[in-house]
């Protein structure tokens, strides 16, 4: 395969969070490519907690999905939203906007005397929403536009985890800019947040929320190496699932995508061990009814889904409310027949990171050319070690 070359972008835009509503600030894209050949584009989004770069470029071995795709001849672009990476974080730099029950995970780094228990966080709300996440995302895209000198251009998205809450309306609202949706391992609430209306991508209430505070009466919250490990361990279920080491190499990239929260956590002064700060989002717009919404996802954007039989994220109990998750509800509530779901054996929520993930580019590589995987333009499959393809419905 033909060399890549790395690009970053730092893209223009006027920023529609409540924090600095108005304002200009820059979203970062890094771009991967081969140096010449046609431009294939595809734009890849970060989930919840793990910047872009840490999840889609990891600089080890071969776990670099951007520069696989790349070396496959795709124009990869990789965007962090604000709040993440190296995009603008409004409010996030001041460790006393972190929620406050965390607030001893920063004690004396860096905040060498806690403020008195029950003090709120300084910016007493959450920090992006759906809306502000499309505005951004739609930003990113027009750019891509803008670079391949091309305005009609539809590009495909391919989203981890929570970025199905991002991509997933956009795509229903904006099918003329979105040639297809990847999903790995995606977050989906089927009793989601609504609208006003409940038929349309409205915030459902006056923004910036604040309340209940326990939930959204701060802008972050920050995650340790600790917490990693210990949400990962819960998936490992076979033998070698994972490379050895690898656990440091990918909190090492978290921390080289945040800088200042490489400057804090650790229980010894000016000794800091580093925290990831990861914003606090209110989301809607993403459930069984809005998926069928405008009759696009299977027809005019088709979709492939992928996810780890192990992941104990994706699927929850459907007693938890606004937190039950299932995958293959989200599969079934697509309208159109264009959609593909497959289920890795020996594979969890980091799948990006596990030895599945050879399987995960190859199946991407699939897509991404005529979305079709196998031959296959539709149906659910469990794909075992093998590679051997059975039906689950």
């Amino acid at each position: 395969m033909a060399s890549t070359i790395s690009k970053d972008h730092y893209v223009d835009h006027k920023s529609t969070i409540p924090a600095n509503d108005g304002l200009m600030v820059k979203l970062f894209v890094r771009e991967r490519r081969r140096a010449s050949g046609p431009r294939k584009p595809v734009l890849m989004l970060h989930g919840r907690s793990v910047p872009a770069l840490a999840g889609f470029d990891l600089q080890f071995k071969q776990y670099s999905w951007a520069e696989e795709l790349a070396k496959a001849g795709y124009d990869v672009f990789v965007m962090e939203l604000q709040g993440s990476g190296l995009s603008n974080r409004p409010k996030m730099d001041d460790p006393l906007n972190v929620n406050p029950a965390q607030r001893p995970l920063l004690h004396p780094n860096p905040i060498a005397s806690l403020p008195p228990a029950g003090d709120p966080a300084k910016y007493a709300a959450q920090i992006n929403n759906s809306q502000s996440d499309w505005d951004e995302v739609d930003t990113v895209v027009e750019h891509i536009r803008k670079e391949l000198g091309d305005p009609g251009a539809k590009v495909d998205l391919i989203g981890w985890s929570a970025a199905s809450q991002v991509f997933g309306p956009y795509a229903i609202q904006h099918p003329d800019k979105v040639a297809g949706l990847f999903l790995v391992a995606p977050i989906f609430p089927p009793n989601g947040r609504q609208s006003k209306t409940g038929t349309d991508f409205g915030a459902p209430v006056a923004l910036p929320v604040g309340t209940p505070a326990a939930a959204f009466g701060f802008p972050m919250t920050v995650a340790s190496k600790a917490g990693l490990e210990a949400s990962w361990a819960n998936d490992l279920k076979c033998p070698d699932q994972r490379e050895n080491g690898i656990v440091d190499e990918v909190w090492k990239a978290i921390l080289g995508a945040d800088p200042v929260g490489a400057t804090w956590g650790g229980t010894t002064a000016g000794a800091p061990t580093g925290l990831s700060r990861v914003r606090n989002s209110y989301w809607w717009g993403w459930n069984t009814t809005t998926v069928p919404l405008h009759n696009v996802l299977g027809t005019t954007v088709p979709v492939c889904i992928v996810y780890g039989a192990h992941d104990s994220i994706v699927n929850t109990d459907p007693s938890l409310g606004l937190l039950y998750f299932s995958v293959p509800a989200l599969y079934k509530a697509i309208p159109g027949p264009k959609k593909l779901m497959f289920r890795l054996s020996c594979a969890g929520h980091q799948i990006v990171w596990e030895r599945a993930s050879k399987h995960l580019h190859t199946i991407s590589e699939h897509w991404l050319d005529k979305h079709k995987v196998y031959g296959e333009q539709a149906g659910s499959f469990d794909r075992d070690e093998d590679g051997v393809l059975t039906p689950m419905e």
